[in-house]
């Protein structure tokens, strides 16, 4: 997990201000849209929902998108949900929850299997909409954890525990067997190893990560007029003082070669001031996920200053981890990536993710 009070992930959030080609009109909520030549998910997002917020198309059409999504070939088509979530306006959230659990009921007699040894999850408070047990199943990740394990041919019992020290997950708790996984966490590219530092690095050598469960894009922020602002690679980032706040994953920086000297890095407490120190100049770059970033500038009012970079963007995945020092945690990760393959064909796995976006949005208006 990238560790952090609050993540306020609105599929409706306000727009950041980005140069964009011309708008098509037939891109619509609730209605599939061709991509055109000079089309960005932001451009698109603009036009359908009226925030440059693209997480909930990527949501949608994950399997179209995850590969590149900075480049968008003419000719792709794209799901454009409806605003609540829905993938058209005749579905309903949370049918295919309910038809699934039917399923797995018919197969098991809803009985869960005493001989085997229940797995223990752990995860923690205030990262909504993620992980929280004020939301319905400890919220998205939780659910989509706990949900895998009920699939993919699987009776195995569960526990669930919350424990709000999300170092002590990685320090203590799973190494020492008190739980065997952790919902959920930030994963680098082990293969760039020599290029993560300390934390990055016990990611690989420690733990063993199951297939990504949710992906975020990890964007770059500037003001709109900064000579930043149109950077095509990394490289072009020479020089610039970027915020990244305290407790969000480095190993997205290090993967990208953006680390000292070649940038000046600064970390400050909240994503709101890393939004601060960027529109008062402190700062040329507010590196972090879209969601977070949308959210600091809506709360400053000054969306229509900043702009994200449409091309500099990075596929964040979040996982569910176990010690390898756990004697089955290679057994439990593979239930995991069984349940976890059934659900992204089935559809529940975004049923879970809009439903559980739905119930977020809805406490918070």
């Amino acid at each position: 997990m990238m560790t952090r009070t609050r993540n306020r992930l609105s599929a409706t959030a306000l727009a950041l201000t980005l140069a964009l080609p011309v708008a098509v009109s037939a891109q619509e909520a609730c209605s599939t849209y061709t991509v055109q030549v000079g089309d960005t998910l932001s451009s698109i997002a603009e036009t359908a929902y009226g925030s440059f917020d693209y997480q909930m198309i990527f949501n949608a059409n994950r399997d179209a998108l995850a590969a590149n999504p900075n480049q968008l070939p003419a000719g792709l088509q794209l799901i454009l949900p409806c605003d609540d979530g829905r993938l058209s306006a005749e579905d309903q959230l949370n049918n295919v929850i309910k038809t699934e659990d039917a399923k797995q009921d018919a197969a098991t007699g809803g009985v869960v299997n005493p001989l085997q040894p229940p797995l223990h999850f752990v995860s923690g408070n205030g990262w909504k909409p993620f992980t929280d047990e004020s939301l319905t199943g400890g919220g998205i990740l939780v659910r989509i954890a706990t949900t895998a394990l009920r699939r993919g041919g699987n009776n195995r019992g569960s526990t669930i525990d919350w424990v709000d020290d999300w170092a002590a997950h990685t320090d203590v708790l799973l190494p020492t067997g008190a739980f065997d996984i952790s919902i959920a966490w930030g994963v680098p590219d082990c293969t760039k190893i020599d290029q993560l530092g300390e934390s990055g690095r016990q990611r690989c050598t420690d733990f063993i990560a199951s297939l990504p469960i949710y992906e975020v894009a990890d964007t770059l922020t500037t003001l709109i007029d900064s000579k930043f602002a149109d950077a095509t690679s990394y490289d072009e980032l020479a020089g610039a003082k970027i915020c990244r706040p305290e407790g969000w994953s480095m190993f997205q920086m290090e993967e990208a070669g953006l680390i000292e000297p070649f940038i000046t890095m600064v970390r400050k407490r909240s994503p709101l001031d890393c939004a601060k120190a960027l529109m008062s100049g402190e700062v040329d770059v507010f590196a972090i996920e879209l969601e977070s970033a949308t959210d600091a500038f809506r709360e400053l009012g000054v969306a229509d200053q900043v702009a994200v970079n449409p091309t500099l963007v990075r596929i964040a995945t979040y996982h569910l981890i176990t010690s390898k020092n756990n004697p089955r945690g290679r057994i439990y990760i593979a239930m995991l990536n069984n349940g976890l393959n059934e659900m992204r064909k089935s559809g529940e796995w975004y049923d879970i993710v809009a439903s559980g976006l739905a119930e977020y949005n809805a406490q918070d208006q």
